[in-house]
């Protein structure tokens, strides 16, 4: 041990007995032990389809042409590879569909609300997905070791919520959803892809006891739950009647 670290776990043995008392003990122990399984998935890390990944690096500029020559197509707002204001503001008018403005009076152009849009107006998602992957995907920075493996730091407990917040650009799961496709197991291996769902929102109803809350959860969809509990949908409501009914409204207005 170096004298640097020898100096901050002496200082820390003094400072412990202080802190104690104002320690929640359990959940201090349990981060503990999180930020060892953060360790051993910075240490294994993700295999990667190498081969593929050269191939995409070597042809990306002739890919995003692709990629907006078959989805700008429909849209006209891209001049080469360049997103033009103007022209999408013109197929917003065209389409009749209102869009959030910036103080300035320009249209917001951040993924947030074309996430929310494409929410409300089906036809505004895939221009929303070209966007991100030509702005977000930044191959040549993906951090790939000599074994294959991506690997990168998660910075755990970094983000307001605790979350990590590990690099987007060096994180094969940071850019746009389909490049997990190079996520590749060697030979003899598998690889599950699993994801908690709505874990926010069922630790929130354990905490608080709230039985309203844990009752949505428990049905799968908290959200259509919510909706239905607050009188705001039919009780006998389901996603797909009210995301139809949702887009014949928007498509009606």
């Amino acid at each position: 041990m170096n004298g640097r670290r020898a100096k901050d776990v002496a200082a820390l043995e003094r400072l412990l007995p202080t802190m104690l008392p104002r320690l929640d003990l359990p959940r201090a122990l349990l981060r503990g032990r999180y930020m060892a399984a953060a360790a051993a998935m910075e240490h294994n890390g993700t295999p990667i389809d190498v081969e593929m990944l050269g191939r995409l690096r070597r042809n990306w500029a002739e890919i995003q042409d692709q990629l907006i020559a078959g989805i700008d197509f429909d849209y006209g707002v891209f001049d080469s590879r360049t997103f033009k204001l103007d022209r999408f503001a013109n197929w917003l008018a065209a389409e009749g569909i209102p869009w959030p403005r910036l103080e300035s009076g320009q249209l917001d152009l951040s993924d947030d609300t074309f996430r929310q849009q494409a929410r409300a107006y089906p036809r505004v998602a895939p221009l929303r997905e070209l966007r991100g992957s030509l702005a977000d995907l930044r191959l040549n920075d993906l951090s790939v070791g000599r074994d294959g493996r991506n690997r990168t730091v998660l910075s755990a407990f970094r983000s307001r919520t605790s979350r990590n917040q590990p690099s987007n650009s060096r994180f094969i799961f940071g850019p746009s959803v389909w490049l997990r496709g190079l996520i590749k197991p060697p030979p003899g291996h598998a690889v599950a892809y699993v994801d908690w769902k709505q874990q926010e929102f069922g630790i929130a109803a354990a905490l608080s006891g709230d039985a309203a809350m844990q009752a949505a959860y428990q049905s799968g969809d908290p959200y259509l739950a919510f909706a239905k509990q607050a009188g705001a949908i039919p009780a006998d409501a389901t996603r797909r009647r009210t995301e139809l009914n949702a887009s014949c409204s928007n498509n009606a207005s």
